[in-house]
């Protein structure tokens, strides 16, 4: 199937899920997890009306950038973030979607300032409290957000979270569901520069869950662009 065919099925997949859960298709968006396709993969998603571009490594991003590959969607920034790649990122992305620790939302918010800009991010949670994984701890997110306010040249924009690998098709629906009562007590709490409207999670295999579950964004990579060539 084309790239084409391959996004006017998930579309489907998507307003199933949505609607099978009561919520509105509408309300959802479609992320095109691009890492490891080219410039042309990208623009024929763009053509077919996915709703935004997300990279994972700096270096292709920019490449991609210098190419005009994103032209026509908002780009994010969505894998692990080095602290000394930032100046790379900010204000070229519309969201930086995995921002998984204390030291680099200081870095995001000292090169914003030096640009005189807002930069929009997600606050990456390790819901599952993976060992092995990035991001903060549900248990601490909540003294990460009172230091929130500090940091003016940041607009927190919601949350983003990778469950951990499940064998059983639906394993991650508790993950899911934890994630979406989080991101509720954190919009009752109400802080500065925090203004939640963001949940992303789900991904090609388990998108549907996440989506009956209350995720707002979505981001799909394999299902759209075919398994990705590591040997290459």
């Amino acid at each position: 199937m084309s790239i084409a065919e391959n996004i006017a099925a998930i579309r489907d997949q998507m307003r199933a899920a949505a609607l099978a859960a009561g919520r509105d298709p509408g309300e959802i968006s479609l992320c095109a997890a691009t890492k490891m396709n080219d410039a042309s993969a990208v623009r024929q998603a763009i053509a077919a009306g996915i709703d935004c571009c997300g990279e994972n490594r700096v270096q292709e991003m920019t490449q991609k950038l210098a190419q005009n590959a994103y032209e026509g969607r908002p780009l994010h920034f969505i894998g692990r973030l080095q602290t000394n790649k930032v100046r790379q990122v900010v204000g070229n992305v519309a969201l930086i979607q995995s921002v998984d620790r204390m030291k680099l939302l200081e870095a995001i918010q000292a090169e914003a300032a030096k640009q005189e800009t807002v930069q929009d991010i997600l606050l990456e949670i390790n819901i599952g409290r993976e060992k092995t994984k990035g991001g903060f701890d549900p248990d601490e997110i909540w003294s990460v957000l009172d230091k929130i306010p500090v940091f003016s040249n940041i607009c927190v924009r919601g949350l983003m979270a990778i469950p951990p690998i499940s064998e059983n098709p639906t394993g991650n629906r508790k993950f899911f569901q934890e994630m979406c009562n989080l991101s509720v007590d954190i919009t009752r709490k109400k802080s500065d520069n925090v203004c939640m409207g963001i949940l992303s999670m789900g991904m090609s295999d388990d998108f549907a869950d996440a989506i009956a579950c209350g995720s707002t964004m979505i981001r799909v990579g394999t299902a759209i662009f075919g398994r990705r060539n590591y040997d290459k």
